[in-house]
C-alpha cells in the first residue's frame, strides 16, 4: 500500500487516504439577505468534483463565525440555521463518495471587509457591503487596509462563544472534522503574534497572554464538538520576520499546548500576518515547518504549500515529515488529482460507479 493512500484514524474518524483538500475561499456567497453566507450551487459543484476525484478529506473554505468575521462579504458563514441546511447538501454528497467532510471556522480580524481577490481585494466600506474590521490592537495590516477597532475583553469573550456556536452548527450540518483557523494574519493569528498584538492586558505581551485567546477558542470548540471527532488547528508557523514576530520555536511550543488542550492535528502553513515580507517559496517550501512539529511534539501534522506531484507527496509521508498532505491550487487545476496519483503509485483507485468506464 502506498503511504499516500493508507487510511488515517483520528479519534474515531477514519480518513480513507492522506490526500486532503486545503481550505480555499471561493468568495461566491451572497453578501446580504436571508441567504447571506450560505453555500449554493457553485460550492456544491466545487466540492463534489473533488470528492468524486478521490480526495480523502475536504476542508471547506474559511467559514465565518459571525457576519463581521468574514474576510469578504462573499464568504461562507455558520452563524444561523439557514446556513446549516445549505451545508447539509454538501456533506451528504461527500459522504456518499467516501470523502470525510471537514470545515474551517475562522474570523477575519483586521483583514476582514475586503473585496474579492479578482476585484483587487481592496477594503470595502458600508456602501459596498463592508463593515468596521476588528483586531487585538488598532494596527492596520498595511497602508491600504482600514485601522481595526481594538476588541474589548467582552467582545473577545463573545467571539469565543461564536466559535463554539459555529462548531455546534457544523456538527449539525454533518461535518466530521472541524478546523480552527489560526493562520494567515486573521484574528487568532493576530493575537498570537507580537507583530500584530500590542495589547497590555491579559491578552497581550507574554507568550502565555498572546496564546490565551486561541486556547480559549480551542477549549470552547472542544467542549461542544463530539469527543469521538477530531479538531484541527491551522497555524502560520512563522511570520517570516527577523524580529518581533511569531517564530518556528513558538509554533513548536504552541503545538504542545494545543495537544494538551485536545487538538488532534496541526495544519502547518506560514505567513500572512506581516505585509511586504520576503518568502522563499518553492516546491514543498513549508514542509520543514511541519516536519519539525512532528519530530519535536506528539501532535500529528499535515503539510501544505506547493505540493503538486504524487511522488513528492509520497516522499513527504515516507520520510516521516507529515501525516498527510493538503493540496490547494493543484486541486483547483485537477479535481481528480487523488485518482491520478493512485494510478501513478500503484494504489487502489477509488472511482464512482458511474465513472468506471474511465478506468
Amino acid at each position: 500500500m502506498s503511504a499516500l493512500f493508507e487510511p488515517l484514524t483520528l479519534r474515531e474518524v477514519t480518513i480513507p487516504n492522506r490526500v486532503w483538500m486545503a481550505p480555499m475561499c471561493q468568495y461566491s456567497a451572497e453578501p446580504e439577505g436571508p441567504l447571506a453566507g450560505a453555500p449554493h450551487d457553485w460550492h456544491f459543484a466545487h466540492y463534489a468534483a473533488r470528492a468524486t476525484g478521490g480526495t480523502g478529506l475536504i476542508l471547506v473554505e474559511a467559514t465565518a463565525v459571525s457576519p463581521e468575521g468574514r474576510i469578504s462579504p462573499y464568504d461562507l458563514g455558520l452563524w444561523n440555521d439557514t446556513q446549516v441546511e445549505a451545508f447539509r447538501r454538501i456533506t451528504r454528497f461527500l459522504v456518499t463518495q467516501g470523502t470525510v467532510p471537514g470545515i474551517q471556522l475562522g474570523h477575519g480580524g483586521r483583514k476582514a471587509s475586503t473585496d474579492r481577490p479578482w476585484k483587487g481585494g481592496a477594503p470595502l466600506g458600508p456602501e459596498a457591503h463592508g463593515w468596521q474590521p476588528l483586531g487585538p490592537s488598532a494596527l492596520p495590516f498595511d497602508e491600504r487596509h482600514r485601522t481595526p477597532a481594538e476588541l474589548s475583553v467582552e467582545q473577545i469573550e463573545e467571539i469565543v462563544g461564536r466559535f463554539a456556536a459555529a462548531a455546534r452548527r457544523a456538527h449539525t450540518a454533518g461535518f466530521e472534522v472541524v478546523e480552527i483557523h489560526g493562520a494567515h494574519g486573521y484574528l487568532i493569528n493576530e493575537f498570537l503574534s507580537p507583530h500584530s498584538n500590542h495589547r497590555t492586558d491579559a491578552y497581550g505581551g507574554s507568550y502565555e497572554n498572546r496564546t490565551r485567546f486561541a486556547l480559549e477558542v480551542v477549549d470552547a470548540v472542544r467542549e461542544v464538538w463530539p469527543a469521538d471527532k477530531p479538531v484541527f488547528f491551522r497555524i502560520s508557523a512563522t511570520d517570516w520576520l527577523e524580529e518581533a514576530g511569531w517564530t518556528p520555536d513558538d509554533t513548536v511550543r504552541f503545538a504542545r499546548d494545543l495537544h494538551a488542550h485536545g487538538v488532534d492535528l496541526l495544519d502547518v502553513s506560514t505567513g500572512g500576518n506581516a505585509a511586504g515580507v520576503s518568502i522563499p517559496t518553492g516546491p514543498g517550501y513549508q514542509v520543514p515547518f511541519a516536519s519539525r512539529v512532528k519530530t519535536e511534539t506528539p501532535l500529528p501534522v499535515a503539510a501544505v504549500g506547493l505540493i503538486t506531484e504524487a511522488g513528492q507527496a509520497q516522499k513527504i509521508l515516507e520520510n516521516g515529515e507529515a501525516d498527510a498532505v493538503l493540496l490547494g491550487r493543484e486541486l483547483l487545476r485537477n479535481p481528480s488529482w487523488a485518482r491520478h496519483a493512485a494510478r501513478e503509485l500503484g494504489a487502489p483507485v477509488r472511482v464512482p460507479d458511474q465513472y468506471h468506464r474511465s478506468v
